[in-house]
């Protein structure tokens, strides 16, 4: 009886929907999947009866009623682990699937659904798995997990990326971590935000990937979180203080964490880890304390000034050039640094019509942004129809983007570029060709020998860290199969707005340009004497908010020689590269 009753505590959460959503969205942190919302069951009390109600699966934006994938015996027993609330509770799976469902992108654009989202199919759903146990149940999770083949369900590695991508924004934005906890992004509310439990993910995959410095915060986020919720959660203080106590002696305090292990062996006296580890802790500071007392003098006054009677004297504020590249580009990232007033008065707006018939009528809005090197922004000059055919002849062909080996010239991933791109060619379609010839009317230069448009989409976290377009002296391999030399300029076209974040930004000149749907930048990498400008080195920041979509056509040598004439000296951008 009373088991009984203590079944019926645990699971008596009536109305639980089980309502997954599979999405294909744009790319969360580099990877494009499908993903779930949330997952349960109807409980009835004592009896323990599971029935589900319905199932929505969303693909490609659209909803299909997959009721076929119900049980048809819908008496299905659930075991009973320890209390639980997967997420978090009915009202607020109603709510966010209402939200979600009026529109998914923006749903998703937000990188804390996001990451919630992945969560849910991942570690969430493995425990719902756990709590049903016969034939009924478990053909019920067969038929889903049947259909992982087809709809590509995110893995442990995704959930991984989505942790790393908040994580990632939370260092490159300087949000504080009870604030992305409570939804709260850079002021702005956009969520209900996270439980105890969502808070020791991050905090836990944080521990794998050996980051104990957020392993801590979000441990101790999920510890401050676990008391407001009491018993609404399946997190447990043992399980946090275990990983609080060991990060916290990877950062150097032995003495703390060896007070959180006491703290975890009161509640749990018999865990194995942690008294080992209590053991260790104890054995190295009876060690340094040893080390301490013989550095003494004879007169057994301590010849070494104790930590607490040194002053922190006032932190020197860093120059530009005294900072680290990593600094500069989060600092441009957060629009914290505005182009000095000496260059800003010389920067100018103009109408170009490069002497092209229909340019009279219609000519470019043409705005300097920097003038050495020259770096200059058109505005609406990709239209709304354009953008769609691109995004949709694109959208299947993305892979996650690759970068250049400069040692072997191959093609490969890396972690510093975190977006999916496609390619595609001007006799795919008119709006193709249309968008890359105008590159010719924008530039003075010919695109016979540019590469083919490249289509890039940065999701939730995307970016892309510091780096050149330009092949250097020591990249022989770079571009060598194209026959076109290097790459002697760029226009990058912007074919989305993004909420928060994104910009790009050039760390060595100090200038940050911002995504503005319809527009597009244009700047040439190389010298006019053909060698690489080391001022264009730039970077796509971290998307915050919403998706970035945008489109490169890379400009080669071969075939500039009479529209851009190479010269001895290493002429400036006002000299050599201003046409009318």
């Amino acid at each position: 009886m009373q088991r009984q009753s203590n079944d019926a505590q645990e699971l008596s959460r009536s109305n639980w929907f089980l309502s997954v959503w599979v999405h294909q969205s744009g790319p969360i942190a580099g990877c494009r999947m499908l993903a779930c919302h949330s997952c349960g069951c109807q409980v009835n009390g004592v009896a323990r009866t599971a029935k589900v109600k319905h199932t929505w699966l969303v693909y490609s934006g659209n909803l299909y009623d997959t009721s076929s994938l119900t049980p048809a015996n819908t008496g299905s027993p659930v075991k009973s682990i320890h209390p639980f609330d997967p997420i978090r509770n009915v009202e607020d799976y109603a709510r966010e699937h209402e939200e979600a469902s009026r529109n998914i992108q923006q749903y998703l654009s937000n990188p804390i659904n996001a990451y919630l989202l992945v969560k849910r199919l991942t570690t969430d759903w493995k425990r719902v798995e756990e709590l049903i146990t016969q034939d009924v149940g478990k053909s019920f999770v067969a038929n889903i997990t049947n259909s992982r083949s087809d709809l590509k369900f995110p893995t442990d590695e995704d959930l991984n990326g989505a942790a790393v991508a908040l994580i990632r924004l939370q260092d490159t934005y300087k949000l504080e971590t009870a604030q992305v906890a409570r939804g709260v992004l850079n002021g702005v509310q956009y969520s209900t935000g996270l439980s105890a439990s969502d808070c020791f993910e991050l905090g836990r995959q944080s521990y794998h990937n050996r980051d104990y410095y957020h392993t801590v915060l979000w441990m101790q986020e999920a510890m401050d979180r676990l008391q407001e919720e009491q018993n609404a959660t399946t997190t447990s203080k043992p399980d946090i203080l275990e990983y609080l106590a060991f990060s916290t002696y990877m950062q150097g305090n032995v003495a703390r964490a060896l007070s959180m292990t006491n703290e975890l062996l009161e509640l749990v006296p018999t865990h194995e880890r942690a008294l080992g580890n209590r053991a260790y802790y104890q054995k190295e500071i009876q060690s340094k304390a040893s080390q301490s007392k013989k550095k003494r003098g004879e007169d057994g006054d301590d010849t070494a000034v104790p930590a607490q009677h040194f002053t922190v004297a006032e932190e020197k504020v860093k120059t530009w050039e005294e900072m680290t590249e990593r600094e500069r580009y989060e600092m441009l990232c957060r629009g914290e640094v505005s182009i000095p007033l000496e260059v800003q008065k010389n920067l100018k707006c103009r109408y170009v019509d490069r002497g092209i018939p229909f340019l009279k009528i219609a000519p470019f809005k043409e705005e300097e942004a920097y003038l050495d090197p020259r770096i200059v922004v058109y505005h609406n000059v990709i239209y709304d129809e354009e953008i769609e055919t691109i995004k949709r002849m694109a959208q299947p062909r993305f892979k996650r983007a690759t970068v250049q080996n400069y040692k072997t010239g191959a093609l490969e991933i890396a972690n510093y570029r975190i977006s999916k791109s496609a390619w595609l060619q001007e006799h795919e379609h008119r709006h193709v060709a249309a968008v890359s010839r105008r590159v010719e009317h924008m530039t003075s230069m010919t695109v016979d020998t540019a590469e083919e448009l490249q289509v890039v989409n940065y999701g939730i976290g995307g970016h892309y860290e510091p780096h050149f377009d330009f092949a250097r002296k020591e990249e022989t391999n770079a571009f060598k199969s194209l026959g076109t030399g290097n790459r002697i300029a760029t226009v990058l076209y912007y074919m989305s707005d993004v909420e928060q974040g994104g910009g790009t930004v050039f760390t060595a000149i100090n200038i940050s340009l911002w995504p503005k749907k319809g527009s597009a930048a244009f700047w040439y990498n190389l010298k006019p004497n053909g060698e690489g400008d080391f001022k264009t080195r730039h970077a796509a920041c971290p998307v915050l908010t919403g998706s970035k979509w945008v489109a490169n056509k890379w400009l080669h040598e071969r075939g500039q020689e009479f529209l851009r004439p190479c010269t001895l000296e290493n002429q400036t951008a006002d000299e050599a590269d201003v046409r009318h």
